[in-house]
């Protein structure tokens, strides 16, 4: 029984259908689709990106695409990928390749026109699958399908061989894992990723820290980053981290129905020391932004105080943040708006205070007590005004 993608949905879209017309109009089986949406198709999933693989020259792909008037960018021509711009969004078209050379971070690679040598170049045996565009069979030359029906994922080939080629594959395989893979894991990838950790240390920061914050992001990472701290790898590229401050958060994040978020994921696996933890962020590559939040979660007590006051004290992701690692409840932040104080210093002026060090103070005085106080009207900080300008 030939194997195909159930029709519907992606493999509907007209603009599609005119992308591949215009790259194979003779029906020559020149192009198929591959990788992650096949794979995710297959398991009833909606697919995030649409990559192509095909047997032209990517210059041949692409003066194609211009003839069919459908716009391209050279996004890695070296490399052979061309990207077209469909009414839909984007889809890569690479020209199929085999390894020449690699050094742990970079391949140099060859083109080629046998399917069976762009697969057996690929990472793990769930993403070198194929799919006719006209027909939707599935082609799968390493075992892919069985493997993602035993929710297994398997290096294609040697395990050793194909992390040698790029390391960062190690991080790749526990992003995989997490996502479709299931215990006991295979035996073989697990010995090599353990063996061959050591090698990410010469892979770019950003590369690693974009492939941890991509786990981080998934629904249930904790397992997956428990194991990765008895396989020796967590600590190549996070040693600081903390696997149960993890398990703890995201068991609290599935109790409140929270969404999961990477970044207060990654604060979990880290000390409340907010010195380190901008090292840890700085390392990663992270944005100004996000090391600010970093920071913020890294200063954290254990403790946090009312929910409300904490947010219009730090601001509303900041005090989610808090409460969450605290172990905290957040139902009091949903639907509210933090409240801007109603009172200005020329109120205050007005009551016959002279400008300076004495305005700063009331004002200080009566947001704190309006911040006690629940975030009262303005006709109570008036009061509260009143209050503050009365002799004991």
């Amino acid at each position: 029984m030939i194997d195909r993608l159930p029709a519907g949905g992606w493999t509907a879209r007209q603009d599609l259908a005119a992308l591949v017309r215009a790259l194979d109009p003779e029906a020559e089986g020149n192009c198929r689709w591959v990788g992650g949406v096949v794979r995710d198709t297959l398991l009833g999933l909606v697919p995030k990106d649409i990559d192509m693989a095909t047997t032209l020259l990517p210059e041949e792909t692409a003066a194609r695409l211009q003839a069919a008037g459908i716009k391209s960018v050279p996004t890695g021509i070296a490399h052979g990928t061309v990207t077209a711009v469909v009414s839909g969004g984007m889809v890569e078209i690479t020209t199929l390749r085999r390894d020449v050379s690699t050094d742990g971070r970079h391949a140099t690679v060859a083109f080629s026109t046998d399917w069976q040598d762009d697969a057996a170049r690929r990472d793990f045996t769930i993403n070198a699958l194929y799919a006719d565009p006209r027909t939707l069979e599935v082609f799968d030359y390493t075992g892919g399908r069985a493997d993602l029906a035993a929710r297994r994922v398997r290096f294609i080939g040697d395990a050793r061989q194909r992390i040698r080629e790029d390391y960062l594959r190690i991080l790749r395989y526990f992003r995989f894992q997490a996502r479709f893979g299931s215990m006991p894991a295979d035996a073989e990838a697990e010995s090599a990723v353990s063996e061959l950790a050591a090698g990410m240390k010469g892979l770019s920061r950003e590369r690693v820290g974009w492939e941890l914050m991509t786990l981080l992001a998934l629904p249930n990472p904790a397992p997956t980053v428990r194991r990765m701290a008895e396989l020796g790898v967590l600590a190549q590229v996070l040693p600081e981290a903390d696997v149960a401050g993890l398990a703890r958060l995201t068991a609290h994040e599935a109790a409140l129905g929270v969404v999961p978020d990477a970044l207060r994921r990654l604060a979990a696996l880290l000390p409340a020391d907010p010195p380190l933890t901008d090292q840890v962020a700085a390392r990663l590559r992270l944005s100004v932004a996000q090391r600010k939040r970093l920071a913020c979660a890294a200063a954290r007590d254990g403790a946090e105080a009312d929910a409300k006051a904490l947010a219009y004290r730090l601001g509303m992701t900041e005090a989610r943040d808090r409460l969450l690692l605290a172990g905290a409840a957040v139902a009091a932040l949903d639907g509210w708006e933090v409240p801007t104080f109603p009172l200005k210093g020329g109120a205050i002026v007005a009551r016959g205070v002279t400008a300076g060090p004495e305005v700063a103070r009331l004002l200080r005085a009566v947001e704190s007590r309006w911040v006690a106080e629940g975030f009262p009207d303005a006709a109570r900080v008036l009061a509260l005004l009143e209050d503050a300008l009365t002799p004991d």
